[in-house]
């Protein structure tokens, strides 16, 4: 079955309610890192750097409440049944610690998603955890009570910014923590390489022949083994030196099929000049190893500037594949975005293709999009509709409206009834998401959300419509989900001429009335070189949006494409 689905909503719920035991491969989750602020998504616009939108994408804060009481509960008291002993101890023993407060709220979130995330992995799944070092620790100790600390695979540091010339009194934090375990002993583990250095090849790779330049290595590990790898072969003994035979995986590409024992194997790669003896009596037969493709993935992935060069046959610098984003072509403007290398590290090494590759925070989506580049499977969550729409842009931008027929959504509202539950919710974190997937879906994610504090004047939104050349102007959004009146279409029409805006669409819940029709139809209509007689108020219920019917009117990225005009260096020019 083909598994590409998308979900719209709290992920404990998700993962509780759609997602079933033991069901995915690889599950990575880059969740905040209880860092106390608001993080915004910019959305950059075709007429400049000076004129951008800000959106609060998540809010990074937590605090300890009458859901968090109930939830600490639900761990301790074990009620139902999912949660081992470990985990309930460890939440108990940090509460007499750190007592009630954010970063126990925090811990607390975290483990009801961490214990979900490893009820639906396979056995032979893995889990990498994206966090920093303020919490890591923490969220560590959370782990080894799920998974068990011998489920522990590695901590990746990786490098997430340029340097830092902090004023206070730290080093400067330039690295995030990634946590990698495994479901069980028996997972997915295939990673790649990094090229050597043209440095390290000339120092170490003196020798060569017609297969190309190698250097000697040990051919023997260390300890005694009693098996067939502590024998003795051509008159050399490796126990003599407290050590045994070890065959490295870079030789056995030049095994047969015959080579079924220690003893065969080392014969065959004598035969084939592979092996040499050594010089001086004493000694101990070491093996030819080949340049090849380079070190396999350490567990320090930091990007180096301005090392173009340094690496053999590549012009990349190091780990230039996981650099951090900068103002590269995929930078979306979405905080705490990661690149799309990171990510394809830590798929190709952790899944094949056609495995299901799950994130429960998948924000702006870098991880769906690398799944699915990668011929994966994927499951996305998050609570944002921010999120959601831009996912939904990243992927048909990518393959077309085509890709829709693939994906299935869910958690987005389909009548009324859910409509008004999304309005309705009583979560503080979702107050403004009925606004943000009402804008966003009738503007086809082309709108941006109003987020500034204070009063809004009921701009809940705008989108940028092109007057003429050079000349942009806004139209402006408002949704309201309970009681409308025309003194309502009034105020937005005061708001829209006081902001000199071209337009202004009214969203509503519930049916507007019959004065409320007439008061917009006051405002007149609005005109310009690409727009005729546009209604300068515009009222759209919420049952239009759910029947399919989207914004009119031509926005300026629209209009520019159409007519094949870009904005550079704020100049109009025509191809």
């Amino acid at each position: 079955m083909n598994r590409r689905q998308l979900y719209y909503g709290d992920n404990l719920d998700i993962l509780r309610k759609h997602i079933p035991d033991e069901t995915v491969d690889l599950c990575y989750i880059d969740p905040p890192f209880n860092s106390k602020r608001s993080y915004n998504q910019i959305y950059n616009n075709i007429i400049g750097a000076e004129d951008k939108a800000q959106s609060t994408a998540f809010l990074d804060t937590w605090g300890w409440n009458a859901r968090t009481e109930q939830e600490y509960n639900e761990i301790c008291a074990n009620e139902n049944g999912s949660f081992t002993k470990q985990t309930s101890d460890l939440i108990i023993g940090l509460y007499n610690i750190l007592g009630k407060g954010s970063l126990l709220a925090y811990v607390i979130s975290m483990t009801l998603r961490i214990n979900e995330i490893h009820r639906v992995l396979k056995p032979t799944g893995s889990f990498y955890l994206h966090c920093d070092p303020t919490v890591g620790h923490y969220l560590k100790i959370v782990l080894d009570a799920i998974f068990g600390y011998a489920n522990f695979r590695s901590e990746i540091i990786w490098r997430r910014t340029s340097s830092h010339n902090k004023t206070s009194k730290q080093y400067g934090p330039i690295h995030d923590v990634i946590l990698f375990y495994s479901r069980s002993d028996k997972f997915t583990f295939h990673p790649g390489t990094t090229p050597y250095s043209k440095a390290y090849i000339a120092e170490r790779f003196k020798y060569n022949d017609n297969r190309g330049i190698y250097r000697l290595s040990m051919l023997t590990g260390p300890g005694i083994r009693n098996g067939e790898s502590g024998k003795e072969w051509r008159g050399f003994n490796p126990t003599s030196n407290g050590r045994h035979w070890a065959i490295p995986k870079s030789l056995r590409s030049f095994l047969t099929k015959n080579c079924v024992t220690t003893l065969d194997c080392l014969e065959c790669l004598y035969k084939q000049e592979l092996i040499v003896f050594p010089k001086k009596d004493g000694g101990q037969p070491v093996y030819k190893q080949y340049v090849g493709d380079g070190v396999t993935y350490q567990d320090i992935w930091a990007y180096q500037p301005n090392t173009e060069g340094v690496l053999i046959d590549k012009n990349l610098c190091i780990d230039g594949d996981v650099k951090y984003l900068g103002n590269e072509e995929e930078q979306l403007g979405y905080p705490t975005q990661k690149p799309m290398g990171l990510l394809e590290r830590i798929i190709k090494t952790s899944s094949n293709e056609g495995d299901v590759v799950l994130d429960a925070f998948c924000g702006c989506g870098t991880t769906v999009a690398v799944a699915q580049k990668l011929g994966r499977q994927w499951i996305g969550v998050d609570i944002t509709y921010n999120s959601i729409s831009l996912i939904l842009k990243r992927l048909t931008d990518a393959y077309g409206d085509e890709i829709m027929n693939d994906i299935t959504i869910s958690g987005i509202p389909a009548d009324i009834e859910s409509a008004k539950a999304l309005a309705f919710k009583k979560d503080d974190r979702l107050r403004k998401e009925f606004e943000k997937w009402a804008i966003l879906t009738y503007s086809d994610n082309r709108a941006m959300i109003n987020d500034k504090k204070g009063k809004d004047y009921g701009i809940d939104g705008t989108a940028r419509v092109l007057e003429g050349r050079d000349k942009y102007r806004d139209a402006l959004f408002s949704v309201k989900s309970g009681k409308v009146n025309s003194s309502m279409i009034r105020d937005f029409r005061g708001v829209i001429e006081r902001e000199n805006a071209a337009a202004g669409i009214f969203i509503t819940l519930n049916e507007p009335t019959k004065d409320m029709k007439q008061e917009a139809a006051v405002a007149g209509v609005y005109n310009s070189e690409y727009m005729q007689d546009i209604d300068k108020i515009q009222i759209v219920t919420i049952g239009q949006i759910l029947k399919g019917e989207r914004l009119g009117i031509p926005l300026a990225a629209d209009v520019l494409k159409k007519a094949g005009m870009a904005v550079n260096d704020n100049q109009m020019t025509i191809f």
